[in-house]
């Protein structure tokens, strides 16, 4: 008997909404439900939680390609391994708690988010689930191989990650009430987005070298005979250079992220 497949109980899948809902929540400016998801997801799947690890575990078959037939069967057969020490009861509780949560504070439509590589995640909760046939895995397993073997990286069946997840719908918007976005403009907003589960780390690390970039970008503006010129611009370009200043020390929040966003496009202005 095919067992049927529980998108609810697919911790992947679960991350995908928690994602999608928390873009929306950024989009839409709403502080409350920004907040209560970025909550959800670090509490949920923290790097220690064990829907942090069964996530990894996802990732682990579903991001990869290109690997030679030996090394993609042996990478199976390690994840299934590692997959089976987690503490399954902890998986089925903390899911539960999600879901509910999901239900109560956010919506049911929720659950109709659109995640373009749903089969493939659903095939490794195939492969997870120790109710599924032995026949119905085995057949599962051979496609995920078959997958992982790929030179291709094939975007149906690709788990990508968070910045790359957003970065379709949450730029979308962005483009149409602002301007095309630049490249490190795109950076900046993956970071910011994928901060929500990373504690920030990747995008402290990120600033650190863009608002360095920009300080030296502003600083030889300083220079060009258009602005030495006109007392003005030399004014406004010093304020400028304070408020890179100011964001040494600073939490990066929203309105900060919207501030580096404009310097950024300043910049670019400025060496075209």
């Amino acid at each position: 008997m095919k067992v049927k497949h529980n998108k609810k109980r697919n911790t992947a899948f679960l991350y995908e909404v928690l994602v999608k809902e928390l873009t929306d929540a950024i989009i839409d400016k709403d502080a409350r439900r920004k907040n209560f998801v970025s909550s959800l997801i670090k509490e949920a799947f923290g790097p220690s939680t064990v829907l942090g690890k069964e996530l990894e575990h996802y990732r682990a078959l579903v991001e990869t390609t290109n690997l030679e037939l030996y090394l993609a069967e042996k990478l199976l057969q390690e994840t299934k391994m590692a997959h089976s020490l987690l503490d399954s009861k902890n998986v089925f509780d903390t899911q539960t708690k999600i879901i509910n949560k999901i239900n109560k504070a956010l919506s049911k439509d929720a659950w109709n988010t659109f995640v373009p590589n749903f089969k493939s995640l659903a095939t490794v909760a195939a492969i997870f689930n120790i109710n599924t046939p032995v026949k119905q895995r085995i057949l599962h397993e051979d496609t995920l191989v078959k997958m992982m073997n790929s030179p291709e990286k094939l975007e149906e069946n690709k788990l990508e990650p968070i910045d790359n997840i957003v970065y379709h719908s949450f730029v979308k918007k962005f483009n149409e009430q602002y301007v095309e976005l630049l490249k490190e403009q795109k950076d900046l907003l993956s970071k910011y987005i994928a901060s929500f589960a990373d504690n920030g780390l990747e995008l402290k690390l990120y600033l650190n070298e863009e608002i360095g970039r920009l300080k030296e970008e502003v600083k030889a503006s300083l220079q060009l005979e258009e602005v030495r010129a006109d007392e003005n611009m030399t004014e406004k370009t010093k304020k400028v250079l304070n408020i890179l200043e100011s964001f040494k020390n600073a939490t990066p929040t929203q309105k900060n992220i919207s501030k580096v966003l404009n310097i950024q496009e300043l910049v670019k202005e400025i060496n075209s």
